[in-house]
């Protein structure tokens, strides 16, 4: 599908392909203006998908025409995203026809849309003001990253053709002579949609991260000092508004969007819900065997960092291997059962966009320290809220620890279209039953929950048994290793 048509009016980028079956997008944040001039593969738009954030850079150089969509929209894929048209500075100035002729595929746009592809040497964020006369601004400085202005037409200029035009920051006056403020640094895009979503500018932030980037818990910080008051004074809860923009009726009800990742939860759980028939089993266990194996490799490999949840994920994959009837889908409209041949691992975790679910590829031939060193990025990822769709989709199995929120058990939706869950409550000291006396142990619970299309109790109850087994001795995991 082409990604551009040519018009009278110049080229209109459309909103591209941003892959994993992905149809649209929503648009978080503009990087330019109309009358901007923007350069090949520069990063245009921040758009939120289903899945993650993602900057989107333009293909083509040339002047902001049109912007196909205010901040909020949701467009479709293939639907108009920018138009672009010829750069003023080409015509108005006839040196510029002296210069080094562009390649053919800056005449033409790179052609790749996502950042980090582009076809230039260097990555180009610059962002020029062109004034009417077709100046570009002299000495303008990279793009803003934590720029928060809304999109709005360039200021008209009375500037003669030639004279240098200092780039205006949106909410100040430029002044003749007076240098533009080093530009702000604020990489993430959940830090840039948290800030503008407050009205807070990155501006007046002190950065605390490394080369004087804006970290988010610069933002939350901001957000504390100017909510603490509001909340002395009307009681309100104002940390709602960094799960996105609200609106509150005359009845004090709270309305928030159903957009982005926490629409697409809730189609995925709806679907879950309706289509899998699903049941569940659980098991107490004493885990005391587990978290002294932890200890003691710990004690001898530190550095490999391996946890509870790298632990379980190794036994987990082992079972899945003992019963595979459980690495499945179910293929409704061809009538099968597919059986997976590889595991890809899913985990819950907690980000910045709410619970997310990422997936550890090709778990099934990792070792444990390497399932411990992909845990950890990942779920750095997501505290950063920097996952892309590739590494929250594709997953076969999800491990769900919810003992981390003090819970002992749950009834968790299957996260479609997989067919089972392994949860994990809290590990904790209780009286148990341990060779003919009652002493304090660690236990937790674990529960199975399943699609019973893809097996029956048996299967499902074997399974979550030899997971039992190997947490109260891990020994009976080397037998299947």
């Amino acid at each position: 599908m082409s990604i551009s048509t040519i018009s009278a009016t110049g080229q209109t980028f459309m909103l591209p392909d941003l892959g994993e079956g992905l149809t649209e997008a929503e648009v978080i944040e503009w990087h330019v203006a109309p009358g901007d001039e923007v350069l090949v593969d520069q990063v245009v738009v921040t758009v939120e998908t289903a899945k993650a954030s993602v900057d989107v850079p333009c293909p083509y150089a040339g002047l902001v025409l049109t912007l196909h969509g205010q901040p909020g929209a949701i467009l479709e894929v293939g639907t108009p995203l920018l138009t672009v048209g010829a750069d003023q500075k080409t015509s108005a100035d006839p040196a510029a026809d002296a210069g080094p002729t562009a390649g053919p595929q800056e005449e033409s746009g790179s052609g790749n849309v996502l950042v980090g592809y582009g076809t230039s040497e260097a990555r180009r964020s610059g962002r020029r003001r062109v004034a009417p006369g077709g100046s570009s601004a002299a000495g303008a400085t990279g793009r803003v990253a934590g720029f928060t202005g809304t999109a709005t037409p360039a200021t008209p200029s009375t500037a003669t053709p030639g004279t240098p035009v200092t780039p205006v920051t949106p909410g100040t006056t430029a002044q003749p002579g007076v240098a533009p403020t080093a530009a702000v640094r604020v990489i993430s895009p959940v830090v840039r949609k948290l800030a503008r979503d407050n009205g807070i500018s990155c501006s007046v932030l002190t950065p605390t991260g490394p080369s004087g980037v804006i970290r988010r818990a610069d933002v939350e910080g901001a957000l504390r000092a100017r909510v603490q008051p509001v909340q002395a004074e009307t009681g309100l809860d104002q940390v709602t508004s960094q799960r996105g923009p609200v609106r509150t009726d005359r009845t004090g009800d709270i309305r928030i969007p159903l957009r982005g990742v926490r629409r697409a939860i809730a189609e995925k759980m709806s679907i879950s819900r309706r289509e899998i028939p699903e049941a569940s089993v659980w098991v107490d266990v004493d885990a005391t065997g587990l978290m002294a194996a932890k200890e003691q490799i710990k004690a001898t490999n530190s550095a490999a960092g391996i946890g509870v949840l790298a632990l379980f994920a190794r036994i987990s994959i082992t079972g899945l291997t003992k019963f595979p009837e459980l690495n499945a889908r179910v293929d409704l409209e061809a009538g099968e059962i597919v059986q997976l041949g590889d595991i890809n691992l899913s985990f819950a975790a907690q980000s910045p966009r709410g619970l997310v679910v990422p997936v550890v590829h090709g778990a099934g031939a990792m070792t444990t320290s390497e399932l411990a060193a992909a845990l950890r990025e990942l779920t750095g990822l997501a505290r950063d809220g920097g996952l892309t769709p590739a590494q929250m989709t594709g997953g076969t199995f999800t491990l769900n620890n919810y003992g981390v929120f003090g819970t002992d058990g749950a009834t968790p939706i299957i996260n479609y279209p997989e067919a089972a869950m392994l949860g994990v409550g809290r590990i904790i000291d209780r009286p148990w039953a341990y060779e003919g006396q009652v002493a304090l142990r660690k236990v937790a619970q674990l529960g199975l929950t399943f699609d019973h299309r893809v097996c029956d109790g048996g299967t499902a109850g074997g399974f979550l048994r030899f997971v039992a087994d190997c947490v109260e001795n891990p020994a009976v995991l080397l037998a299947e290793l």
